[in-house]
């Protein structure tokens, strides 16, 4: 009897590491791709794709059924809706819990994780990006599941984020000024290292738990690693260093020369100032130590670029109709020490209802659904409370009603609260919300308005965690227990 293979989940199979992986797993593993594109993909021999938003917990549970071994390549720096509103962390926290919890429910035995190197020592101070990608980490690990991390520094390869970038600089100028941050030290590592790391790993359970660094054979500051791509491109820059360029320049200047996003540029641009060199403790011998050298990468990596280029495009995907004028909005708040989720949604509509006394009351029913009405005569939300999918770490309601909704396109608009893993933090999350106002009209108004509450509500509970909101806010924590309690 043949041997029964492994049956490997990737999160972000339709991205730029996860296309390649599934090539390396090809014979060896079956895979089941997931990406919010799969549904409109055909399956082949060895890979099955699903349809998979990762904001929905539902969606993340269908998608890792039946696999074994779940390998996540999710990040959020770039929109996911028409108008999001909040930042790539938070929408990374919300993203990996989903992906973390299904992973339990369908009793997945390992989580594989591509992240990034986390520079170790007294007084350093992480920037956003590797902050969050640690965050994301902590979070996979507080399933309880096995979490093996590939950290990557600046990986090689004809797409992603960080080498295109630096490669369209030294294509695009003459003349380079080189901020202080270009003498950083850095290990860069190609592509087809990573994939052999993130293959050995899932395929060797003796790897599991733990986080491995990885990086090629040459240690360099990104000065060097310029000067050597423009030789592989056959180009000489003048390079001039410079002391006083901050990082908030350089963000610009990167965003203008290379035309790349400021959601993909701002983060990467403060991790610039770390050097992102393999740590010893994070060393596994055949997986940390690249092979390719910088020179090799950045040549394959600048062919494969150019070939892409001048290969014919793809068939286009079938069109699916007018866009979605969808919102997502995503904060984080504080929460005093004990809280759970379920507590920090109740207390919300009580304290919306003070907030905003006395234009907008609130009222809640006994099964905990709530009616957000405007001068008590007009519905504006109804919020139908899912006590099949909630618990006391995340309370979920359906927007399911109300003035400001659009009832007839709405399918999935959802409003959780949920507890960070870890930490006395929760986000307020609402999703696939359609409103019902003229998207101009609701941009300027109704958002708008959204942002500003939400901030004086991060306010508030960041007072009331620091045990000074009592004397300011009639609607304490004890009043709102009473009124759940006899609501």
């Amino acid at each position: 009897m043949a041997e029964r293979k492994p049956v490997v989940a990737i999160a972000g199979a339709s991205g730029y590491i996860g296309h390649h992986l599934l090539g390396c797993l090809q014979g060896k593993a079956d895979v089941i791709a997931l990406s919010r594109s799969g549904g409109r993909r055909d399956s082949t021999l060895g890979v099955t794709w699903r349809a998979c938003d990762l904001f929905s917990m539902k969606d993340a549970e269908k998608g890792l059924e039946g696999a074994d071994i779940a390998v996540y390549l999710v990040h959020s720096m770039m929109k996911s809706a028409k108008l999001t509103q909040g930042t790539f962390e938070d929408m990374d926290v919300i993203l990996a819990d989903n992906f973390a919890k299904a992973a339990k429910k369908q009793g997945i035995q390992q989580i594989v994780y591509l992240g990034g190197i986390i520079p170790e020592g007294e007084g350093v101070e992480l920037s956003r990006h590797l902050k969050s990608r640690l965050e994301v980490e902590r979070v996979l690990r507080a399933s309880g599941i096995p979490v093996t991390a590939l950290r990557a520094g600046l990986i090689v390869g004809p797409k992603g984020s960080s080498f295109p970038i630096l490669s369209k600089l030294v294509k695009r100028l003459p003349v380079m000024i080189l901020p202080k941050w270009t003498n950083t030290r850095t290990q860069p590592v190609a592509l087809n290292d990573v994939l052999r790391g993130l293959t050995s790993i899932i395929l060797d359970f003796d790897l599991q738990d733990r986080s491995i660094d990885v990086g090629g054979p040459n240690v360099m500051t990104y000065r060097t690693m310029m000067r050597a791509t423009a030789e592989v491109m056959e180009k000489n820059p003048k390079m001039i260093g410079v002391p006083f360029f901050t990082l908030t320049l350089s963000r610009l200047w990167l965003r203008l020369v290379t035309n790349t996003p400021k959601e993909m540029v701002y983060p990467l641009v403060e991790s610039l100032k770390h050097a992102m060199v393999v740590q010893p403790e994070h060393y596994v011998e055949g997986i940390s130590d690249g092979q390719t050298p910088f020179r090799d990468a950045a040549k394959r990596a600048l062919a494969e670029e150019q070939s892409g280029r001048t290969a014919r495009r793809p068939a286009r995907l079938p069109n699916l109709g007018p866009l979605k004028q969808d919102v997502r909005s995503v904060q984080r708040i504080q929460l005093p020490a004990g809280w759970t989720a379920d507590e920090a949604g109740r207390y919300y509509v009580k304290w919306l209802e003070t907030f905003m006394n006395p234009w907008v009351q609130t009222a809640v029913d006994d099964q905990l659904n709530c009616r957000i009405g405007f001068l008590g005569r007009r519905t504006l939300l109804e919020l139908s409370y899912s006590k099949e999918r909630s618990s006391e770490d995340r309370a979920l309601y359906y927007i399911t009603g109300g003035l400001l909704l659009d009832s007839e396109a709405n399918e999935r608009g959802r409003m959780e609260f949920r507890k960070i893993p870890g930490a006395d933090e929760a986000i307020i999350a609402i999703h696939d919300y359609l409103p019902s106002l003229p998207w101009f009209v609701y941009y300027v108004t109704q958002a708008n308005m959204h942002a500003f509450v939400m901030s004086a509500f991060r306010r508030h509970m960041r007072e009331l965690a620091d045990g000074q909101t009592q004397k300011k806010h009639p609607a304490s924590r004890a009043q709102t227990q009473s009124v759940i309690q006899t609501s």
